[in-house]
């Protein structure tokens, strides 16, 4: 499987850590100083799936294919504006493809366990296009009143068009059950007979846990994609985690005995954004010229679940 096109959308409402202060007891010193975060965007006037169908159409411009060319689309995403239907179908509509496509829901680490799936796909011959979209809205997540949670995510999407050739060279993914540090629960209605209704939808984490799960899991994943594609982590172009804390992409470089020109950061100005922080990073970084052919990438991801994800490829683009 190879990359041969990506792109990213961002929502226009941009809200920095003096904006949080006129609502929160907070500071620009105390959010800069324990997550890294700057500024965020948000949406505001704009809808989720049209963000996201703005990010597919520029993956495949990028990639040079139509969406009528499409065999596949897989949407990584938390919350959508629908349960149901998913957010993949109404993004379809959206860029005119005529594919099937799901939603996946592996947390912040959905867009490499999207890409393992693609792999599969191409790999038996069931397509030979896949659109994968990692869209989320972690802003309609979280309690505005909570200055723990609120500061960290922003809002985004990031696509790529995946097609065959000799890109991925090693994917390694993990789930240890665990709800209770990082959770957000279903309203549950107002059936009857529920003796155990939800009335707080709002995001719960318990930092530190997730913190200690974060630095763990990451480093010990890209250490093991890179012993099983043959690879040495000097011959590393970039890696790219997942944007969640400055304190977390620190600690794990650290942990690979790696430069700071090894791992580009967006989180200063975005936040976390979930699943779309890897994908927007790619596309920063495809769109900047930074990328060449034969370039290798590490990626790692960790989520709610607690889930985590890790894959080493060659960017062949073109």
């Amino acid at each position: 499987m190879r990359i041969t096109g990506t792109g990213s959308e961002l929502p226009k409402r941009v809200v920095t850590n003096d904006e949080l202060m006129t609502f929160l007891d907070t500071s620009d010193e105390w959010i800069t100083s324990r997550t890294g975060i700057s500024k965020r965007r948000v949406l505001s006037d704009e809808s989720l799936d049209k963000l996201a169908a703005s990010a597919a159409a520029k993956a495949l411009e990028n990639a040079g294919i139509g969406a009528n060319e499409l065999d596949l689309m897989i949407c990584s995403n938390v919350m959508g504006p629908y349960i149901t239907p998913g957010l993949s179908c109404i993004v379809q509509g959206l860029i005119g493809a005529h594919c099937p496509c799901f939603d996946i829901n592996a947390a912040c680490a959905g867009f490499i366990y999207a890409l393992d799936m693609a792999k599969a796909y191409l790999d038996s011959n069931k397509a030979a296009n896949i659109l994968i979209v990692s869209a989320e809205a972690v802003s309609h997540m979280t309690d505005w009143n909570d200055r723990a949670t609120c500061v960290l995510f922003g809002d985004g999407a990031g696509a790529v068009v995946v097609s065959k050739g000799e890109g991925l060279r090693a994917v390694r993914l993990g789930t240890t059950s665990n709800t209770e540090v990082l959770y957000q629960k279903q309203i549950t209605g107002n059936s009857p007979f529920e003796l155990n209704q939800v009335k707080d939808p709002s995001l719960v984490m318990n930092g530190q846990e997730v913190y200690k799960f974060a630095v763990s899991v990451s480093a010990e994943d890209v250490k093991a994609v890179l012993e099983q594609s043959g690879i040495q982590a000097q011959d590393v172009k970039y890696f790219l985690l997942h944007q969640a804390n400055h304190r977390i992409l620190e600690a794990v470089r650290s942990r690979l005995h790696q430069g700071k020109e090894k791992f580009p950061v967006n989180l200063d100005r975005l936040g976390n954004t979930s699943s779309a922080s890897i994908p927007i990073l790619l596309d920063e970084l495809n769109r900047q010229g930074k990328l060449s052919d034969g370039d290798i990438l590490a990626m790692s991801a960790f989520g709610a679940g607690l889930v985590n994800g890790a894959c080493v490829i060659q960017w062949n683009f073109k």
